[in-house]
């Protein structure tokens, strides 16, 4: 019994020290730490993204560009925003194009559609451009069905303006109204089918498009339909990208511009029809004779 006390006590003997020597040695970093930086505040969160500043307890390992912050800074929304380089050890961020639905996989997601209130708003959605809470919130008081237009608020200035709509648009929703009724003036035109009568909402609409990806093994979102309707308009040839601009209500011509590129798929059958293409025959101007021909041109 008296061996094992001992060996006991010369274990918690051999512990005390080594934590004197850690302590030791943490204690003297520290102090040469705080020798070399200021000392800072112990915060957390927001403080961590103004280590410039001085607010943050350490250093970005991922250094911000001086330059790029002085460029940016106090600059008039009038002037044309400087480009400058990136920081050191900041990555390229590739600037991908917006996503939208080829026409093939687009009548896929449509055919998918369980009733004419979901076919009627992809319609709407695809052909106006219109945000997914935008075209939620029209009212029966903002369809001009003579006009072929809807109103909305939009979603930047809180403004009533008017989008327009294709033919077949209203001829869906001419179909759903006939077969789920007339709202009441003021109510919203979209209206849930199971359960108390109430309008429908974003997350309903979005679960609508869920259960339809599930069956397609996609992952379209609501807001890749307003990217169809204005790569189609960018594409289609027949309006300008100021006109885009004007439909999809976009700040900035630069914003339109992203749209005007060419799908994958689209220069896929273009290259097969490329290919396929027979080589144009040679010929030349009547008069000559073939061997004149076969001397200048060889044969």
């Amino acid at each position: 019994m008296t061996g094992h006390l001992a060996d006991a006590a010369h274990q918690l003997d051999l512990s005390a020290t080594g934590c004197h020597y850690v302590a030791t040695g943490f204690a003297r970093d520290l102090a040469a730490a705080q020798d070399q930086t200021k000392p800072v505040q112990r915060t957390t969160g927001p403080a961590l993204t103004h280590a410039h500043q001085g607010n943050g307890p350490v250093v970005n390992p991922v250094p911000v560009s001086p330059q790029r912050r002085h460029a940016l800074a106090h600059r008039s929304p009038l002037e044309p925003r400087a480009v400058v380089g990136r920081a050191r050890l900041r990555q390229k961020v590739s600037d991908r194009p917006p996503r939208s639905i080829p026409d093939r996989l687009w009548d896929e997601l449509f055919d998918r559609m369980g009733c004419e209130r979901d076919r009627a708003l992809l319609e709407f959605y695809v052909s106006s451009g219109a945000r997914a809470v935008e075209l939620l919130g029209v009212g029966v008081n903002d369809i001009d069905w003579a006009g072929q237009r809807i109103y909305v608020i939009s979603k930047g200035t809180r403004e009533r303006e008017a989008v327009p709509a294709s033919p077949q648009a209203f001829v869906r929703l001419a179909q759903y109204l006939d077969e789920a009724g007339t709202p009441a003036r003021g109510e919203s035109v979209w209206r849930t089918r199971r359960g108390s009568d109430r309008p429908l909402s974003y997350w309903a609409m979005r679960r609508i498009m869920q259960r339809a990806n599930e069956l397609l093994g996609t992952n379209w979102t609501l807001h890749d339909l307003r990217h169809t309707a204005a790569s189609r308009m960018a594409n289609g040839g027949k309006l300008t990208p100021v006109e885009v601009q004007a439909i999809m209500r976009h700040a900035n011509i630069q914003t339109t511009s992203r749209y005007l590129t060419a799908r994958v798929e689209e220069m896929f059958d273009k290259l097969a029809e490329h290919y396929s293409t027979p080589r144009p025959a040679t010929s030349y101007p009547t008069g000559y004779s073939a061997d004149d021909i076969k001397a200048v041109f060889g044969g």
